[in-house]
């Protein structure tokens, strides 16, 4: 999976906005309507500027959009940033299915050194006992030799 730099950013921006529970809420209101950031305010046990701050991180990653209206901020939630991160999060589940069916193909196979492995491929040469001292030898007293 290649990533570019501002991809990677934009991941971590919305992912660290979403890790909030509040944030979630309000990403959630704001899909389902438009909300000034007063009406938002009065739904949750915390201060205006509190949630103010929390639409400001939801804006900075995109997931939610402002307009002024007269005095009032209107909020409305962007259904494309969470297609997105729900874009990242199948990216991220593929290399992950992928890394569990190597695991799979490993444990299944009766001779380990038959799958491709460079760090075993690497030592496969070599006799791990000719000239070294193993922990489990060191141990062991020398009337058990």
């Amino acid at each position: 999976m290649v990533v570019r730099q501002e991809s990677a950013e934009r991941a971590d921006r919305i992912f660290h906005a979403l890790a909030d529970a509040t944030r979630r809420q309000i990403v959630a209101l704001t899909l389902a309507g438009e909300y000034s950031v007063s009406d938002l305010a009065r739904r949750f046990p915390m201060s205006f500027a509190a949630v103010q701050k929390h639409v400001a991180v939801l804006e900075r990653a995109g997931l939610v959009t402002k307009e002024r209206r007269g005095r009032e901020q209107r909020v409305r939630g962007s259904a494309d940033s969470l297609r997105e991160a729900h874009r990242l999060l199948d990216q991220l589940a593929d290399v992950w299915r992928g890394r569990i069916d190597r695991i799979g193909t490993i444990l299944a196979d009766p001779d380990p050194v038959s799958v491709s492995d460079p760090i075993a491929d690497a030592g496969a040469h070599l006799d791990p006992r000719e000239g070294k001292e193993h922990c489990h030898d060191r141990d062991r007293r020398p009337e058990e030799s």
